[in-house]
């Protein structure tokens, strides 16, 4: 336990009568000139003395040793531990500004996938709204380096041959992604990405030939069979929309593997932050030229009327469009400072969360019918995932010699 005292030393009354002071004048002018506070501190032991210079007209006064301590006043009084509260408060600060971020990461999650659907309900080009989203990225990006806000990267050829990779893979992965969200519910969707850690583990151990634990094993039974069941029940089923779900998952985890691999190859690797910048500026560029080959230009007024005539007219589509745009590269520039805070296994915790927060709005908001066994499928599958989590934290035991 840290004690620390602070001393005050002044002096009294009787102290200064002039039989005491070494210029024995008849009526000496004694006048504060300036008060010292020295302080000292030793291994959290600390120590505050206070005392008065005085002066007179002649010279500077000192007393004689007095053998009597009466005219000394001791005061004692609690300075507060400054190192130990110091850390405190920085601890609650960071731990309530990392509850703020995961709120914000949650919300933007929310309102990203209420905003999407409702577009692709009346706009079904999912290539086109794909390459929109990461259009307000890449315009938010720009924002950033321009105003200072983060520093710009410097990019070598061979860094950019290897981020043309994972740009490609990102690019597929929304936009299979948003083919589900167009084909069936939200909720659905987001139940099969559930089993992206099957993907991580099978393309870790070819391409990375990391041999899974049993507990992760283990903790991949319940997540495919709750994304079986919750198939099997599910009624907005549709096999494109859980093919191009299960794809997305594909092409996610192989980006996150490689991703791996490269940053671990790199003696110079981006950080986080940069590393998602740039791949969203390469994938608008590779997006958009996908939903012109794929779909043609949709964003014309024709297309516009077809979309109002489906329940939205042409202002609400384009500010929910342009909504889903911000809160979609939101949400993966907060993930990302996120995970630049916490432990990869917390991020997945989060992410296991966030993922139950999304299902269980969008039932609410699009009033999804759920059967009790689809419910049962869901939460089996995310509580699988959260083992999956919990079981990547576990260290293997170092074998005996």
């Amino acid at each position: 336990m840290q004690i620390t005292t602070a001393l005050a030393l002044s002096p009294s009354a009787p102290f200064l009568k002039p039989k005491y002071l070494l210029n024995r004048n008849a009526n000496p002018r004694i006048v504060p000139v300036q008060q010292l506070n020295l302080f000292t501190s030793t291994n959290g032991l600390s120590c505050e003395r206070s005392f008065s210079l005085f002066s007179a007209r002649t010279s500077v006064l000192f007393p004689y040793p007095n053998p009597r301590v009466s005219g000394f006043k001791f005061r004692a009084s609690s300075v507060p531990a400054n190192d130990e509260e110091n850390q405190k408060s920085s601890s609650s600060g960071e731990i309530l500004q990392l509850g703020i971020m995961f709120a914000i990461w949650y919300l933007l999650n929310i309102y990203f996938n209420i905003f999407n659907k409702q577009v692709l309900k009346v706009f079904p080009f999912p290539a086109t709204v794909t390459a929109f989203q990461l259009g307000c990225g890449t315009v938010l990006v720009i924002l950033m380096w321009a105003f200072n806000l983060y520093e710009k990267p410097k990019i070598s050829k061979s860094q950019f041959s290897a981020i043309l990779i994972l740009a490609l893979l990102h690019s597929m992965g929304n936009l299979l992604t948003n083919v589900s969200l167009r084909k069936v519910a939200v909720s659905f969707t987001h139940t099969i990405k559930s089993m992206e850690p099957l993907f991580t583990v099978v393309l870790a151990a070819l391409f990375l030939g990391e041999k899974p634990a049993l507990p992760v094993v283990s903790s991949l039974v319940p997540i495919v069979g709750g994304v079986a069941l919750a198939s099997f029940t599910e009624s907005s089923f549709n096999w494109t929309g859980f093919c191009s779900a299960m794809a997305s998952n594909l092409t996610n985890q192989s980006r996150n593997v490689y991703s791996k691999k490269f940053m671990l190859n790199k003696e110079e690797a981006l950080d986080n932050i940069n590393l998602f910048s740039v791949i969203t500026i390469i994938s608008f560029l590779l997006c958009t030229s996908a939903a012109i080959f794929i779909e043609g230009i949709k964003f014309t007024p024709s297309y516009l009327q077809f979309a109002a005539s489906q329940g939205l007219n042409v202002r609400e589509l384009c500010v929910r469009s342009l909504l889903a745009g911000i809160c979609f590269h939101s949400y993966q520039q907060v993930s990302y400072m996120i995970l630049q805070m916490v432990s990869p296994v917390t991020h997945a915790v989060g992410n296991c969360v966030k993922r139950v927060v999304v299902i269980v709005s969008s039932v609410i908001f699009f009033q999804t019918p759920v059967s009790p066994i689809n419910s049962f499928g869901t939460g089996l599958a995310l509580a699988g995932v959260f083992l999956y989590s919990r079981a990547k934290r576990l260290k293997p035991k170092p074998k005996a010699a």
